[in-house]
């Protein structure tokens, strides 16, 4: 009994802790490719990984491209009061008041 009890504890501490994933991710199919050319026309050696100007991360193969965004999106927020603002330049959302931009607000949940 006791360990059923420190196990069920244990499950809902990891609950807790568990953010969502949502990871949205697509390929670019090629066969027996030598480089890989991205949706944006830049070419990429085989076996290379980068972050595109979507801010998702994408890796180069011999069958093609395979890219998931890399974005945390801020979900557990008050949307009355606040807003999620994107920053392009780290791929990074923060959550601030709209009254005031410059005071931030809580977050309770991200969806990864």
């Amino acid at each position: 009994m006791r360990i059923l009890k420190a196990l069920l504890a244990s499950l809902m501490v990891l609950s807790i802790f568990v953010t969502s994933s949502n990871a949205q991710c697509y390929s670019i199919d090629m066969e027996n490719a030598q480089e890989c050319k991205d949706a944006d026309g830049v070419t990429h050696v085989l076996n290379s990984k980068w972050k595109n100007e979507k801010c998702e991360d994408c890796f180069c193969t011999q069958r093609g491209i395979s890219c998931c965004s890399s974005i945390s999106i801020p979900a557990g927020f008050d949307n009355d009061k606040c807003e999620k603002v994107f920053h392009k330049s780290n791929c990074s959302y923060t959550v601030v008041e709209k009254n005031n931009p410059e005071k931030p607000c809580p977050i309770e949940s991200w969806i990864a």
